[in-house]
């Protein structure tokens, strides 16, 4: 397997619409300015809800102290946990990542920035509660809007969104296939392979997985609190390569990367490498007062191990799949 893609472990199965459980991934990079007001935010969204939740902070090894700020909320709210990736970068790893650490039912993911709003959470989980298989938070659709971006900007995203049209199934064609702020149910992605590097898991999901229906939730993209923008000409690059990605898959060129998975105990290999927590006795260091995830044996239960440690503190290092 392709140690730049992964595919998600096998999750509780679905039960009644009351009952479904959220695990919302935040993935930060030198956050330390936001990431502390934004969980208090994300709390107040969902906690009137009254649903089982929690949230996975993937921080890709920050040295601005944003792993010890989440860490110090971890140790007085279970429904945090911090996973801190040594030597890794992308965002859709990171997303991925975190996804494996739960059994939820219903996975998430939003930026740390304040530019995707919490509160429109309670409308993405309304949407999911509703029936449907993917709730998008949409700057395309009726309502919506790219708030202070430029006319470069605007005419670069729009170029990219019109990219994806042909990709995207004509049934269920999402306006914003592009945005980094949604809830998926997790059965839709079973047996799924998806690219690890990039920034666009969205419009993977959309092109590969098992969605039946999508709702689109209008929201106008926000400025950023404090810190600076990660964006760069590498989002570009990896944007590019995943097109094409996608549309070798569409043509029949894409060998393994384009096949579902067919041998369920591979989903575990590639975090049952003891090679992949080479960096846990880093995370004791930097996180001694949370207890940090020991590796699995290849084909274990994944999700019990990492059951054990609620709102501990787990450090993956770059590694390679088995």
């Amino acid at each position: 397997m392709d140690a730049r893609t992964t595919p998600l472990l096998p999750g509780a199965s679905n039960g009644p619409c009351e009952h479904l459980k959220l695990a919302l991934v935040i993935p930060t990079l030198c956050e330390a300015g936001n990431i502390a007001r934004l969980l208090r935010a994300v709390h107040a969204a969902l906690e009137p809800l009254d649903i089982r939740y929690e949230i996975v902070v993937v921080d890709d090894d920050s040295g601005d102290g944003t792993g010890a700020a989440v860490s110090a909320i971890a140790r007085e709210d279970a429904r945090v946990r911090l996973v801190v990736r040594k030597g890794a970068r992308g965002l859709s790893g990171a997303i991925l990542d975190g996804w494996r650490q739960t059994d939820a039912e219903v996975l998430g993911v939003m930026d740390a920035d304040f530019q995707h709003p919490p509160e429109l959470l309670r409308d993405l989980f309304a949407a999911i509660r509703g029936g449907s298989d993917l709730a998008i938070a949409s700057r395309y659709a009726p309502g919506g809007g790219l708030g202070q971006w430029n006319s470069a900007r605007r005419l670069a995203s729009a170029l990219a969104v019109c990219a994806t049209w042909p990709l995207q199934p004509k049934q269920r064609r999402a306006r914003d296939p592009l945005s980094g702020f949604f809830l998926v149910r997790r059965h839709c992605l079973r047996r799924v392979v998806f690219q690890r590097t990039g920034f666009k898991l969205l419009l993977e999901i959309l092109v590969r997985g098992r969605i039946g229906s999508i709702q689109e939730v209008p929201f106008t993209f926000g400025r950023r609190f404090t810190g600076t923008s990660k964006a760069s000409l590498r989002i570009a690059w990896d944007y590019a390569r995943l097109m094409a990605r996608l549309y070798a898959g569409r043509l029949g060129l894409a060998g393994e990367y384009g096949r579902e998975e067919t041998a369920p105990q591979r989903w575990f290999q590639p975090f049952a490498s003891a090679e992949v927590f080479a960096g846990r006795e880093n995370a004791r260091a930097h996180f001694p007062f949370c207890p940090v995830a020991e590796p699995t044996r290849p084909g274990g239960d994944f999700l019990k191990g990492i059951g054990s440690v609620p709102h501990g503190a787990m450090a993956i290092s770059k590694g390679e799949a088995p």
